[in-house]
């Protein structure tokens, strides 16, 4: 058994040995969005310093929590904040808690996010459903020695949004008449927000929204063979415009809120379909 493994297996076992929760899905809440912790009949929670191999997040408006429960009649984990590898955690931190929850019995990965809008015709406020990602952080999470008990060497990325599971997002969006963009996410290690120069490039290049996250823990999940669904809450314009005003992290947390309370009602029709 490797190294990898063996701290894969000591933080589940420390979980599990917790909780009478054995979960099916996992959910990564962003920036501004852990307030969907409030939806969960809590069976437990660890802040991430008490599980063995975590490392803790740094980040205002990320809680550091690893929460067990049933949201919405289904046996979830959920990560209330996540790491970022512009804090400086090596990628294989940034993430180890996806390969945990994987480990715990989630098969079903549903990540979150706050956004800036690349695409001019998003406002901040609104909710976009990925279709599919754009890797700018200048590395792979995935690069070193392969866990082949985890996944292949080289992971398929052809449809790394479950198809379906957009389409039942599709539809519930429409069922409970919340408006959903679509588009393509880009990743950014951060932590600066991009120049207008650089938003201008990220458009051109396909991408609809461009956050700091994300890109690493899906990459995981799809090399565990995990279906994903993704969501962005549209913090903040950032087409890169001339006028364009100056971007303020406190105004991305407020604005993630609005965007959170859209997801909340989505995640809840979502997960109960």
């Amino acid at each position: 058994m490797s190294n990898l493994q063996e701290q894969i297996n000591a933080a589940r076992d420390y979980i599990q040995a917790r909780t009478k929760i054995k979960p099916e899905i996992a959910l990564v809440l962003g920036s501004g969005l852990g307030g969907l912790v409030d939806e969960i009949e809590i069976d437990a929670e660890f802040p991430y310093n008490e599980i063995p191999n975590f490392h803790v997040s740094t980040v205002h408006g990320h809680a550091g929590k690893l929460v067990l429960g049933k949201l919405f009649g289904r046996e979830v984990v959920v990560m209330q904040g996540r790491l970022h590898y512009y804090e400086g955690h090596p990628m294989t931190a940034v993430i180890f808690p996806t390969r945990v929850m994987h480990a715990l019995g989630a098969e079903t990965f549903v990540v979150t996010n706050a956004a800036g809008g690349l695409n001019p015709e998003f406002r901040p406020g609104d909710v976009m459903l990925i279709s599919d990602h754009i890797n700018m952080m200048g590395t792979n999470a995935l690069i070193g020695p392969n866990e082949e008990s985890i996944g292949p060497r080289f992971p398929d990325m052809t449809h790394t949004y479950t198809p379906e599971l957009q389409q039942l997002a599709l539809r519930v969006a429409e069922q409970e008449q919340v408006a959903l963009q679509q588009g393509v996410y880009v990743a950014w290690s951060g932590p600066t927000f991009e120049t207008p120069a650089e938003r201008r490039f990220l458009r051109i290049i396909g991408g609809d929204a461009v956050g700091m996250s994300t890109v690493p823990e899906v990459t995981a999940a799809r090399h565990a063979g995990m279906r994903i669904l993704g969501f962005s809450a549209i913090t903040n314009v950032a087409t890169g415009a001339a006028d364009q005003p100056p971007d303020d992290h406190l105004e991305v947390l407020e604005v993630a809120l609005v965007a959170g309370k859209k997801l909340v009602r989505l995640l809840r029709a979502i997960l109960q379909a």
